[in-house]
């Protein structure tokens, strides 16, 4: 009988998410440290990055072509959410509120790196509710 690895040391894929920027106006550096982070904090919370759209154009539109990249992947099967680095990724305060309710409308998590005062600590998930009241709660994975 072969000596196979206990369960804890097999590579297991994690559940899969996507991740979304808004990079308007800094460098290809800023971009990749942007990218980086949302990769550390997949490593950390043992999930699948499985790919970053980013909106490099400034746009007052809700559904801006890698915003709606990111709306499809979250229909594909086993898709866990979506992750950004702060909540200012997602746009304008009116922007940022549609693009939330879409979000979650198709996926129970949103995932956020960076909270703000108001928000949990540790990166935040937003679920829905039964009521469609959205709701954050700490994340542990």
């Amino acid at each position: 009988m072969e000596d196979e690895p206990i369960t804890e040391r097999r590579p297991l894929a994690g559940p899969h998410v996507f991740g979304y920027l808004r990079h308007i106006t800094s460098g290809v550096a800023r971009h990749a440290a942007l990218a980086d982070c949302l990769a550390e904090y997949c490593r950390r919370h043992e999930l699948t990055l499985c790919g970053v759209f980013t909106d490099r154009e400034a746009t007052t539109a809700v559904r801006s072509p890698a915003f709606v990249g990111l709306l499809d992947s979250l229909e594909l099967p086993d898709t866990y959410g979506a992750v950004i680095p702060a909540r200012s990724h997602l746009g304008s305060r009116r922007i940022a509120a549609e693009r939330e309710r879409q979000i979650i409308a198709l996926s129970p998590r949103l995932l956020v790196v960076r909270r703000t005062a108001s928000r949990p600590r540790s990166g935040g998930i937003l679920t829905p509710t039964a009521s469609t009241r959205q709701k954050a709660r700490d994340v542990h994975p």
